[in-house]
């Protein structure tokens, strides 16, 4: 009788742990599907659910679905539509994204110059109107002139940028008056802009299969009046004590700031090496993109490949981002950026052995070995992207965080410009053209050379401890009394208590 009674009270024992694992892996379950509601309410309390719409809209739509869009139906639009060269692409592309290289240009613009006494809706509004017409002039017209395409593209692009140079600026003034959320809304950010770009990238092929470059340039149109909406709702008190005199004041306190931070030793020399590190890795993309279509030298691949292609490649930034950010980002700058500068001009030989194909000769089929190739190399440049990003941020003096942040954003973009039109100017030197791909494994190999020439630049790099201020003291003390804007102030109390 005892024996039975051990023997039921054990049966009961186990029956109640299987029940109590049952509801946790329920509750386990439930959690991971309302920790993020939570967290997006959490923010929507604090900061008001304007503004996390705000961001979701243009860092998660306005660009990174966009980007995702627009890259493809731009190479495609360029190559069958306007019948150009890869060098002649790698030149118009570059053009396409001059205004984001005159960011500190429309930071100073949100920060000094109100219109109609208010300082965020109008930039919003205008950044709106000018992407809507930019596509829907880009897709109505079906015998368009290069010349006017190229114009705008660069006022769509310039919609984005502004929009853009924007938001960063409503997210520094929240980050200033809730410092215990910057993180979360930095994460925010990111988030909403790598999310975006994967689905942007996912469904590219099969709209630019489905409609056409310019049916996708329609659908364009879209992202930027969800902008214009975003300057609708944005909560922000009227200005009504401002005076036009005040703009040209601030707006020489704002150069000559950034003139006297440029001269620190600490931080020109970080520059330069961000603008090298980029200029030298020359972009020969659409010299990749052409022979990625070619029906005989290369795979041949259709729309909806080179669009999942593009999409693994977003799927390895974000994994870069998160492997920076829990494994490397306690590290120093200078060990982050030498093993990752290495990596990424050995990653650069994967498309060496596609071009000869000595992929087929082992076995692996052109996707199979591409998917990786992308992934890898996105995976690899992002981890090498984030160590500069901090390093940017953390060269920012007070006072003038915003539009000195967007200054070195420009600097990259200056790079990356660089890149491509020294990228271009090699394909046509190596007489790479439309159908011929005879020296594209050249161009390969001397881009991937160039791409370890910043390792013995790397003395730029300050050896610190990424956790520690770079900039002198001095640089980091706020400045009191009349540069203190008191509508700045009162734009944050409306923003988050409005109801």
């Amino acid at each position: 009788m005892e024996m039975e009674a051990e023997e039921q009270e054990k049966e009961s024992l186990h029956l109640e742990a299987e029940n109590q694992k049952q509801k946790t892996s329920v509750k386990g379950v439930r959690d991971l599907l309302w920790t993020p509601m939570n967290w997006f309410k959490m923010l929507s309390s604090e900061l008001h659910w304007s503004f996390v719409v705000g961001v979701v809209i243009v860092y998660g739509i306005s660009q990174g679905l966009s980007m995702g869009l627009s890259r493809i139906g731009i190479q495609y639009y360029l190559k069958d539509d306007q019948k150009v060269q890869p060098s002649e692409a790698q030149v118009y592309f570059g053009i396409i994204q001059i205004p984001w290289m005159v960011k500190p240009f429309w930071g100073l613009l949100t920060d000094t110059l109100p219109i109609l006494g208010y300082r965020r809706k109008p930039y919003f509004v205008f950044a709106g109107v000018i992407g809507v017409i930019s596509m829907l002039v880009l897709s109505l017209d079906k015998k368009l002139d290069l010349t006017i395409s190229l114009l705008s593209l660069m006022m769509g692009s310039a919609g984005v940028a502004i929009a853009d140079v924007t938001i960063d600026a409503c997210v520094t003034q929240n980050s200033i008056s809730h410092p215990s959320l910057a993180g979360d809304m930095q994460s925010l950010c990111g988030l909403t802009s790598s999310i975006g770009a994967l689905v942007g990238f996912s469904l590219s092929g099969f709209l630019v299969h489905q409609l056409g470059p310019k049916g996708v340039f329609g659908l364009l149109s879209i992202p930027p009046g969800l902008v214009i909406l975003v300057g609708v709702m944005h909560r922000e008190p009227h200005v009504r004590t401002f005076t036009y005199t005040q703009v040209s004041v601030k707006f020489l306190d704002a150069c000559k700031t950034m003139w006297t931070t440029l001269k620190c030793g600490n931080v020109w020399r970080p520059c330069l090496y961000m603008y090298l590190s980029l200029a030298l890795a020359l972009n020969v993309r659409e010299g990749m993109f052409y022979w990625y279509t070619d029906a005989k030298g290369g795979p041949s691949f259709s729309q909806e490949v080179v669009g999942s292609i593009f999409s693994i490649g977003a799927v390895g930034s974000l994994f870069g981002v998160l492997l920076y950010q829990n494994f490397f980002k306690s590290y120093p700058f200078r060990d982050v950026l030498f093993w990752t500068q290495l990596l990424y001009g050995v990653s650069g030989l994967l498309d060496l052995i596609l071009v000869l194909r000595i992929n087929l000769k082992f076995g692996l089929p052109d996707y199979f070995f591409v998917v990786i190739d992308e992934g890898v190399t996105q995976l690899i440049g992002r981890i090498k992207w984030m160590p500069l990003l901090v390093l940017s941020s953390k060269l920012c003096p007070a006072g003038i965080e915003g539009t000195f942040f967007a200054l070195l954003m420009s600097i990259d973009h200056v790079g990356m410009l660089s890149s491509t039109w020294a990228g271009g100017l090699l394909l046509h030197v190596l007489k790479i053209t439309r159908t011929q791909f005879e020296n594209l494994w050249m161009a390969i190999l001397i881009r991937s050379l160039l791409r370890i020439v910043p390792i013995a630049l790397l003395f730029l790099i300050p050896r610190t401890d990424p956790n520690l201020s770079i900039l002198p003291p001095e640089m980091l003390r706020t400045k009191k009394g009349h540069d203190t804007h008191e509508y700045e102030t009162i734009e944050m109390a409306s923003l988050v208590n409005v109801t």
